[in-house]
């Protein structure tokens, strides 16, 4: 048991404490790191990499903190791990965080919940469809907690944007439209030689095996977001990137957490184009893969946009609440607040408040509640984005059923849902 939330500011015992694993130690776990040691709640044990540099570098990080900042007492020290499996045997870990790229997130999080363990997993949720299923299955099997680390739903400008939607303030929308980077693409890049301390096998784990290159995983502690996201044997591109952001703002907004689209349609020349595919809903709504600052919300009777650190609120052709650059006067919090002010003051429709992404994954933690992103919103919003880059890669549509979360009127193919796994690993 751990402290209700209320009491998380005072000091807790070693037996109140939430104890947590880090697995992948790049750039995007470093920021988490920090964000979960900075809590009083939480005590650090272990943290995983592959790559030598980055495994001891982030015991380091957790040494200094409780060495500069005072260890939580009874901290027995953290250990360093190569093997992810051998910190899921942990009987003294509650929970890990997950940050490895895109082709790990499955196995790794449905082995932690099959060992019992409460989940922090980065978005996309999954690698490919199969796999958001199996973890939503596997959240229920083990009753346990998980967030998709789809922070956006955690800032007010997203929320406040939805909220107008859903509100039918800007009247019945007729169409979304997103902007992020292209699809993945088959890696071909070539070999190069690697300096001792990285296991290149482990790092490829279930994916298809290929000599190391530095474009997929730098050497050490590099500071910057690494391209394998760009290959789909890895990731998905930018529409599982980005798009794992955008299209679940879309989906919040059009109150399809519960749901999903039912088609994915092509660009108009799905060889060539990067952009110009469509989720198509039953009600008719279309979310385009096109252009404008983030999320695009197109209703009968105005529209909102909204990315981070900006907004647009109109009404016909007047500009109700308006932050889009400095030069516009005012501040994104001054926007939020007319628009709430003069038009959600008395709303029927109250989204999930919150304010901060890790504070409220530790709240669900205690209260064994669902998290703003748990499972179903992580799994579907990884789905969308799926889909969507199968209209890329296949250039056809595709028929999909939400409720039974496969393919529907004999569109698609079965072996598109998933991947080729490397043993030992797969998703079953």
């Amino acid at each position: 048991m751990i402290l209700p939330s209320g009491l998380w500011g005072a000091e807790t015992k070693a037996n109140d404490r939430l104890t947590m694993g880090f697995i992948g130690m790049g750039k995007q776990n470093r920021g988490l790191l920090s964000g979960f040691m900075g809590r009083k709640s939480t005590e650090v044990l272990a943290v995983c990499d592959v790559d030598t540099t980055r495994r001891e570098t982030a015991l380091r990080r957790v040494e200094k903190r409780y060495a500069d900042r005072g260890a939580p007492t009874g901290w027995k020290g953290c250990e360093a791990y190569n093997d992810f499996r051998e910190l899921l045997e942990r009987r003294d870990i509650d929970a890990v965080c997950i940050a490895t790229p895109d082709h790990w997130h499955a196995i790794i999080t449905i082995a932690a919940l099959d060992a019992g363990k409460d989940v922090y997993c980065e978005k996309p949720l999954t690698h490919n469809i199969h796999e958001a299923i199996a973890v939503m299955e596997a959240v229920e099997r083990n009753k346990r907690v998980l967030q998709t680390g789809s922070m956006q739903r955690s800032m007010t400008g997203f929320r406040t944007a939805c909220e107008l939607v859903q509100n039918g303030c800007i009247g019945e929308v007729s169409k979304v439209s997103c902007n992020f980077g292209p699809p993945g693409v088959p890696c071909d890049l070539p070999a190069e030689s690697m300096e001792p301390g990285l296991d290149w096998d482990f790092w490829l784990g279930p994916a298809p095996g290929r000599p190391y290159n530095s474009v997929l995983s730098p050497r050490g502690n590099h500071d910057h977001f690494p391209s394998w996201r760009d290959y789909r044997e890895y990731g998905g591109g930018m529409v599982t990137d980005w798009g794992a952001h955008h299209l679940d703002i879309a989906q919040w907004g059009l109150g399809m957490d519960a749901s999903g689209p039912v088609k994915a349609v092509p660009p108009a020349n799905p060889e060539k184009d990067t952009k110009g595919a469509k989720l198509v809903y039953a009600n008719g709504i279309e979310v385009e893969h096109g252009e404008g600052i983030g999320v695009h919300f197109f209703g009968s009777e105005g529209e909102v946009e909204v990315t981070r650190g900006r907004i647009h609120f109109k009404r016909g052709d007047e500009s109700i609440a308006k932050f889009l650059k400095r030069e516009d006067g005012g501040s994104l919090e001054g926007a939020v607040a007319k628009a709430e002010r003069e038009f959600l003051k008395n709303a029927k429709t109250k989204l999930y408040k919150s304010s901060d992404h890790l504070r409220d994954f530790l709240n669900c933690v205690a209260s064994r509640k669902k998290p703003i992103t748990h499972e179903g919103v992580g799994g579907r919003s990884a789905i969308c984005c799926h889909l969507m880059n199968l209209a890329y890669y296949h250039g056809e549509t595709v028929q999909w059923d939400p409720a039974a979360n496969t393919f529907a009127n004999g569109s698609g193919k079965k072996e598109w849902l998933t991947r080729e796994y490397r043993g030992p690993w797969a998703v079953a």
